[in-house]
């Protein structure tokens, strides 16, 4: 179980220490579990909008599992959304925008887009209709994790980082196995999952297309601008009306 081990100890904030043989490359090798780890994250967020909702409104159950969901990652994807928002819409050259999204300093342009992705999300889990809801939100969690999967595919564009130790490791049946899980919370939903399957993979393809351009490929950074973008547009796309 040392993988698994690993994969929550990167994802999440729960105490799960991290094995003392961790090896180069073990966060990619790491990765078939990781939709695994995003399903858990979701299911104690369901969990915690479930036992909301049978004493409050629904604005309330969407502010406490917000609360809930940001505290389980540390932020941590959060923070590499604001990070590519200053980098990667920054008018400079590569090096430069790498540089930026290195910075610790928040940036105009990042707490711009902090700001409404949370705004959205607390908008989505607010508005999402009573049956399914702990399935999205769980769907919500697993897929994004999984398009990790997929970005570390592409070129690093920082050599010696986070990524880059990522893709080191990170083998092409990686994707098969991750998937199963969130396919099979689709499944679940039914015909519904199908317009959030379709904007998940053109919103991660135009992520990752944008980081190619400006810096040369991914970062660590960029895995959590894609989780952040793809849990958000989960919660919008279910929430329409069909």
């Amino acid at each position: 179980m040392k993988y698994l081990r690993i994969a929550f100890n990167l994802l999440t904030t729960l105490p799960i220490p991290a094995p003392k043989d961790w090896q180069p490359g073990d966060s990619g090798r790491a990765a078939p579990w990781y939709p695994f780890v995003g399903l858990v994250i979701g299911a104690l967020t369901a969990g915690v909008w479930w036992a909301a909702s049978l004493i409050f409104p629904p604005l309330i159950c969407a502010g406490l599992a917000l609360m809930v969901w940001s505290l389980l990652t540390g932020g941590l994807h959060l923070d590499g959304l604001a990070d590519c928002c200053d980098g990667l819409f920054h008018a400079s050259d590569a090096e430069r925008r790498l540089a930026i999204m290195k910075d610790s300093h928040l940036g105009a342009i990042g707490a711009i887009g902090l700001g409404v992705t949370l705004l959205l999300k607390f908008a989505g889990l607010a508005s999402l209709p009573p049956e399914g809801t702990i399935f999205t939100i769980m769907l919500a969690a697993s897929l994004s994790r999984w398009f990790i999967l997929l970005a570390g595919m592409q070129p690093s564009a920082r050599p010696g980082g986070m990524g880059a130790d990522f893709t080191s490791g990170l083998k092409k049946p990686a994707l098969i196995w991750g998937a199963l899980i969130p396919l099979a919370l689709c499944a679940l939903l039914g015909l519904r999952s199908l317009p959030t399957l379709g904007a998940a993979f053109l919103a991660a393809f135009a992520l990752l297309g944008l980081a190619r351009k400006q810096i040369g490929g991914v970062t660590g950074d960029v895995f959590g601008f894609i989780v952040e973008v793809i849990e958000t547009l989960t919660l919008l796309t279910l929430c329409i009306r069909l």
